[in-house]
């Protein structure tokens, strides 16, 4: 065995260059014949002086023997990975039902390459069902690029994280190549990058693609459409990207550049459309241009969905727009005056933590359907805010009045008395409950006690803790179906918490605007995946997060054993470890085999 170097004339400059293999000479009847073992490429770079080092140890490697002297790194590396690519490549048994007897040496029985396979598995077959890699060739994707958007998407679907390490996890530690065919170490950082900016050049038909196909597979109605934004921060200051820009963080982020994602989802939690912002984007703008492309691209066949969205988005503007293109609505109302009358309203959830009770009024004058709602929970969370304001007012109080017999503190009686109506302000929703007295010395013109008393809360319609309004156009719903459809407002909560804690939107580590963009999406193609996966789940009764069945599946690995044989050959079998018994749950729950790729023999 040697390496071979062979140049080679650019067929488009005339430049020349090289490449190398591995070769191996064998006698045959005809003489010496030379086949090559493995392309090593162009890109080899191992110094020449080492090459005899490197082919030994491979040698080794395929024999089944352990080396008697020191191996450098780098070429104990380069041995393990051209190996397995040897043992990977000249397969002489597949996977079959005939039985294959062989007397071997059991210390010499070795264990190498393991790869995860569990996660990627399930991922696979959720984007097989879903039918992404046939709609990728029909938008013009070749082999290598649809196996290098699937590696990019279950990439960061099983091992969350910027392209980068993405690609080093599909080089090193995943098994995925072996399920669809194709060798990742083939792959170039940059062709990861690239595939980010195709695929975000066939978003509109891709998305349209995986709903319509999730809707058929699920039998999905459309009747409620979800909307809402979240926003993520960038690592770096993005000078030049237009998608960056400083604003309200919902992580406490607001140091950093954000950038925001808005998204449509149906009663399912299936993402229909999604579209990226600027990060400091007015949300109550959004809607319209996301509904209407939408409706543009066809996405509403039968009837006009209900429109579901929170109060940040559901401004007078927005609810005008939904009314003049004829689409139902169920918002949060923004309306101060919150009225509630226990002996009219009916329970619509009652539980060991939480009971809710609701009261449904028609307004003659909006020709809406008002729903009040009235929480348990809501009433202690928000009995529990006024408490902490209650106590943070009176500390600011006892502060200021302490400070008035101190040196460098405020004394003086105006000054004392614009201090308490910023602290009325400040706490306005508490302060109205105090009233507030100062005492003054005439002589100096300071202030030398401040006095104040707390009335009782009263509790009045305004005031009453616990309640929140819903408004709707839907007239004839009852009391649950209003309150039960709000609350899949819940679920699009659930869902960014997935694409930031489990899917890998944060932080943003790209700087140029069209790289934001396809990060941003391909996290999105990674949540209908996984969304796939756990929606059939759930129908079986399994309801773990993804991170939960991401860790049950982990330690399902790919293997390969080698022994040596009585008859002096080497044998080595890859294949797939036996899985646990929860790990048999999900599969059995999925309709998947236990057993992820084919049971690969080589005899060396």
């Amino acid at each position: 065995m040697y390496i071979r170097r062979t140049s080679i004339k650019s067929r488009k400059d005339g430049g020349q260059y090289y490449t190398y293999r591995l070769v191996e000479s064998k006698r045959t009847e005809k003489g010496v014949r030379q086949y090559t073992l493995l392309n090593l490429g162009v890109d080899f770079s191992l110094p020449r002086e080492q090459w005899p080092e490197l082919t030994k140890r491979i040698e080794e490697i395929l024999v089944g023997q352990q080396s008697m002297l020191e191996i450098d790194s780098e070429v104990e590396r380069l041995s393990q990975e051209y190996a397995s690519r040897i043992v990977t490549s000249h397969r002489d048994v597949k996977e079959s039902d005939s039985v294959d007897y062989r007397e071997v040496d059991l210390d010499t029985i070795q264990m190498s390459r393991p790869r995860s396979v569990g996660g990627e598995h399930v991922t696979v077959e959720a984007l097989r069902s879903l039918e992404l890699d046939k709609k990728l060739g029909e938008q013009g994707f070749n082999g290598p690029q649809i196996a290098t958007a699937i590696g990019t998407i279950i990439g960061r679907a099983c091992h969350p994280g910027s392209e980068l390490a993405t690609h080093a996890w599909l080089q090193k530690q995943s098994g995925l190549g072996e399920l669809i065919d194709y060798d990742f170490n083939r792959l170039s950082l940059y062709g990861m990058y690239q595939i980010s900016d195709k695929l975000l050049a066939k978003k509109t038909a891709i998305e349209k693609h995986l709903y319509e196909r999730e809707k058929s597979l699920f039998a999905l109605e459309e009747t409620i459409t979800l909307y809402d934004l979240t926003n993520t921060y960038f690592e770096g200051q993005c000078q030049g990207n237009a998608l960056a820009a400083h604003g309200h963080s919902k992580e406490k982020r607001s140091d950093c550049p954000l950038v925001t994602l808005g998204l449509v989802l149906d009663s399912s939690g299936f993402p229909r459309r999604s579209h990226v912002y600027e990060g400091n984007v007015n949300e109550p703008k959004t809607l319209s241009e996301m509904i209407h492309d939408l409706e543009i691209g066809g996405s509403f066949t039968d009837k006009k969905p209900t429109v579901v969205m929170d109060a940040g988005i559901a401004t007078e503007d927005n609810i005008t727009w939904l009314k003049e293109h004829h689409y139902p609505y169920l918002v949060v109302s923004r309306k101060k005056h919150r009225e509630f009358d226990e002996t009219l309203s009916v329970i619509v959830k009652r539980d060991d933590e939480c009971t809710v009770k609701v009261q449904k009024v028609f307004d003659k004058e909006s020709q809406e359907t008002l729903l009040y709602c009235h929480s348990t929970r809501r009433e202690k969370k928000d009995r529990a805010i006024g408490e902490r304001f209650v106590s943070r007012f009176e500390e600011e109080l006892v502060k200021l009045n302490n400070g008035l017999h101190k040196k460098r503190c405020l004394k003086k009686y105006d000054k004392v008395m614009v201090k308490i109506g910023r602290l009325r302000q400040k706490y306005s929703k508490v302060s109205r409950r105090y009233n507030i007295s100062v005492k003054k010395d005439d002589e100096s013109g300071n202030a030398t006690k401040i006095i104040w008393n707390q009335q009782p809360a009263p509790e009045t319609t305004d005031t009453h803790p616990g309640v929140y309004c819903l408004r709707t156009s839907q007239t004839g719903w009852d009391e649950s179906t209003l309150w039960n459809t709000y609350t899949m407002l819940t679920d699009l909560e659930a869902v960014f918490r997935s694409l930031k804690s489990e899917l890998g939107l944060r932080p943003v580590h790209h700087q140029i605007a069209k790289r934001v963009s396809g990060h941003l999406f391909i996290t999105v193609l990674a949540y209908h995946l996984v969304h796939t996966i756990r929606f059939k789940l759930q129908q079986a009764g399994v309801c773990s997060s993804w991170s939960s069945i991401r860790k049950i599946l982990s330690n399902q690995c790919r293997i390969t054993v080698s022994m040596m044989c009585k008859n002096g050959s080497t044998v080595h079998v890859r294949k797939s470890s036996r899985p646990e018994p929860n790990q048999q749950e999900i599969f059995s729950a999925l309709g998947v085999k236990y057993h992820p790729g084919h049971t690969v023999k080589t005899t060396i």
